[in-house]
């Protein structure tokens, strides 16, 4: 098996709503430099790839108001590497797709499939575990995913029930549940039988086409099946957007990894992994002084206040005191004050913003 048959598609089509109002419509989180080294979210997923996967094999899974954003930050992406969504349905047909449309150019390919608003803190053992990856799915029928071990019970993530091991750092996959409500997740870390779901996915084109048909009368178009010699030609997004309309909006964590008996889990603690769903999570992977505040962009004062996260632009001074445990996120036409305990609220705030004040907030 050689690198040319090794491919990766970015998930970079989402706006971001829990992260607003530093994350917009116009600019979603993915696009924006968060942690301060001169990179967004997309060019640091990207470089990571350098090396590893040819870069003509790069995909970017997306909407068509971002493409420009795409061509400005990654410029040697070509138009051909851009697969605009014509609607947005989770991810599920989108990998669905992406997975046809590859499999036209070679129908010996193994994909990964990788967020761009993840976080990696340790690069390099990162870059080994996606190299292992691909060397194991081009040895064994299955679907994988990066596995990391919880600390603590969140509902944001995915939870892996790992089952009779593989080769020493993989397993097979028992159960696979889809952001469990709190008493569940906390079952599961209880239990120290489960990981997180990174979202970080390997198979072969071959692989998710076969799970994917097995759902599709319920969930997803079986029409992507009925497009050779339509995938890479001009009548190619015409069809897509009529396999889009027929389609539920649902991810493929439900879709296929919760049905599946065919998945196993790479367990990778070790890359110092995050995904930036959410202020919380900025909050957990970013510098704090002794106090336990955070901040973003913004000049600050932070008298007899703890545990804050403040983001703002560099030209302005933010002062706050006797606030604990706040979200003080200011950006544009826009200004949220909220207790971090709230902040799976916030994409609920967003809603009622669009209804009540419209897009231009948004």
């Amino acid at each position: 098996m050689t690198e040319n048959n090794r491919y990766c598609v970015i998930m970079c089509g989402g706006t971001g709503s829990r992260l607003w109002p530093k994350s917009r419509t116009r600019m979603p989180k993915q696009f924006i430099d968060f942690l301060g080294t001169g990179q967004s979210l997309l060019q640091l997923t990207v470089a990571r790839l350098k090396g590893i996967i040819p870069q003509e094999n790069i995909f970017m899974l997306t909407q068509s108001e971002y493409a420009p954003l795409i061509k400005e930050q990654v410029p040697e992406i070509s138009d051909k590497q851009i697969l605009m969504e014509p609607a947005h349905r989770r991810t599920a047909p989108g990998n669905a797709w992406a997975a046809y449309h590859i499999k036209a150019l070679n129908p010996d390919a193994k994909i990964m499939v990788a967020p761009a608003d993840n976080i990696i803190l340790r690069v390099e053992e990162f870059r080994q575990s996606v190299v292992k990856a691909f060397e194991f799915i081009e040895q064994h029928d299955t679907l994988l995913t990066f596995g990391v071990k919880p600390t603590r019970p969140e509902t944001r993530y995915g939870y892996i029930q790992q089952g009779k091991e593989i080769d020493g750092e993989f397993a097979h996959v028992k159960t696979f549940t889809e952001k469990p409500d709190l008493e569940l997740a906390k079952v599961f870390v209880d239990s120290g039988e489960f990981y997180w779901n990174t979202g970080i996915f390997f198979w072969s084109a071959d692989a998710i086409i076969k799970a994917l048909s097995e759902d599709a009368a319920s969930k997803v178009s079986s029409r992507f099946a009925e497009g050779e010699g339509i995938y890479g030609t001009d009548k190619e997004m015409d069809f897509i957007k009529e396999i889009y309309a027929a389609s539920q909006s649902v991810s493929v964590d439900y879709a296929v990894l919760e049905k599946a008996d065919n998945v196993s889990v790479l367990r990778v603690d070790g890359i110092g992994w995050t995904d930036l769903g959410t202020w919380g999570s900025l909050y957990d992977v970013s510098p704090k002084t002794r106090e336990g505040n955070v901040t973003q962009g913004a000049k600050t004062m932070m008298l007899n206040s703890r545990n804050n996260i403040v983001s703002a632009t560099r030209d302005k001074l933010v002062i706050a005191s006797g606030l604990n445990d706040y979200i003080i996120a200011d950006s544009d036409n826009a200004l949220l004050i909220v207790p971090r305990s709230e902040e799976q609220k916030i994409r609920n705030y967003v809603r009622e913003v669009k209804t009540n004040h419209g897009k231009e907030y948004l």
